[in-house]
Protein backbone atom coordinates (compact mmCIF):
# COMPACT_ATOMS: atom_id res chain seq x y z
CA UNK A 1 0.00 0.00 0.00
CA UNK A 2 1.32 3.40 -0.96
CA UNK A 3 1.38 5.59 2.14
CA UNK A 4 1.60 8.80 0.12
CA UNK A 5 -1.69 8.01 -1.58
CA UNK A 6 -3.29 7.11 1.75
CA UNK A 7 -2.06 10.30 3.37
CA UNK A 8 -3.19 12.38 0.40
CA UNK A 9 -6.65 10.81 0.61
CA UNK A 10 -6.84 11.43 4.35
CA UNK A 11 -5.79 15.06 3.86
CA UNK A 12 -8.51 15.57 1.23
CA UNK A 13 -11.11 14.04 3.55
CA UNK A 14 -9.90 16.24 6.43
CA UNK A 15 -10.13 19.35 4.24
CA UNK A 16 -13.59 18.31 3.14
CA UNK A 17 -14.66 17.84 6.77
CA UNK A 18 -13.26 21.25 7.71
CA UNK A 19 -15.21 22.87 4.89
CA UNK A 20 -18.41 21.14 5.98
CA UNK A 21 -17.79 22.23 9.57
CA UNK A 22 -17.32 25.84 8.47
CA UNK A 23 -20.56 25.69 6.48
CA UNK A 24 -22.42 24.17 9.42
CA UNK A 25 -21.09 26.85 11.78
CA UNK A 26 -22.16 29.61 9.37
CA UNK A 27 -25.61 28.06 9.04
CA UNK A 28 -25.92 27.80 12.82
CA UNK A 29 -24.94 31.44 13.21
CA UNK A 30 -27.52 32.45 10.60
CA UNK A 31 -30.24 30.40 12.30
CA UNK A 32 -29.39 31.87 15.70
CA UNK A 33 -29.65 35.36 14.22
CA UNK A 34 -33.06 34.52 12.74
CA UNK A 35 -34.16 33.17 16.12
CA UNK A 36 -33.10 36.37 17.85
CA UNK A 37 -34.93 38.45 15.24
CA UNK A 38 -38.11 36.42 15.72
CA UNK A 39 -37.88 36.72 19.49
CA UNK A 40 -37.55 40.50 19.15
CA UNK A 41 -40.58 40.61 16.88
CA UNK A 42 -42.56 38.53 19.35
CA UNK A 43 -41.57 40.94 22.09
CA UNK A 44 -42.67 43.94 19.97
CA UNK A 45 -46.14 42.39 19.66
CA UNK A 46 -46.24 41.23 23.29
CA UNK A 47 -46.35 37.58 22.27
CA UNK A 48 -44.70 34.87 24.31
CA UNK A 49 -43.05 32.31 21.99
CA UNK A 50 -44.62 29.42 23.90
CA UNK A 51 -48.09 30.90 23.17
CA UNK A 52 -47.62 31.34 19.43
CA UNK A 53 -50.09 28.58 18.51
CA UNK A 54 -52.85 30.17 20.57
CA UNK A 55 -51.99 33.59 19.12
CA UNK A 56 -52.24 32.28 15.56
CA UNK A 57 -55.57 30.63 16.33
CA UNK A 58 -56.88 33.84 17.87
CA UNK A 59 -55.81 35.88 14.85
CA UNK A 60 -57.43 33.39 12.47
CA UNK A 61 -60.70 33.66 14.40
CA UNK A 62 -60.54 37.47 14.26
CA UNK A 63 -59.91 37.38 10.51
CA UNK A 64 -62.85 35.03 9.94
CA UNK A 65 -65.09 37.25 12.07
CA UNK A 66 -64.07 40.42 10.20
CA UNK A 67 -64.60 38.75 6.83
CA UNK A 68 -68.07 37.63 7.91
CA UNK A 69 -68.87 41.16 9.11
CA UNK A 70 -67.63 42.64 5.82
CA UNK A 71 -69.74 40.19 3.82
CA UNK A 72 -72.82 41.16 5.85
CA UNK A 73 -72.25 44.81 4.96
CA UNK A 74 -72.20 44.08 1.23
CA UNK A 75 -75.47 44.26 -0.66
CA UNK A 76 -76.94 40.87 -1.65
CA UNK A 77 -75.93 41.48 -5.29
CA UNK A 78 -72.23 41.23 -4.39
CA UNK A 79 -72.33 37.92 -2.51
CA UNK A 80 -70.93 34.92 -4.34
Amino acid sequence: MDYDIQLSHLKKELDKAKTERTRAEAKLESLNKQKEDLLLQFKEYNIEPENIDQEIESLQEKIEKLIAEAEELLPEDYHE
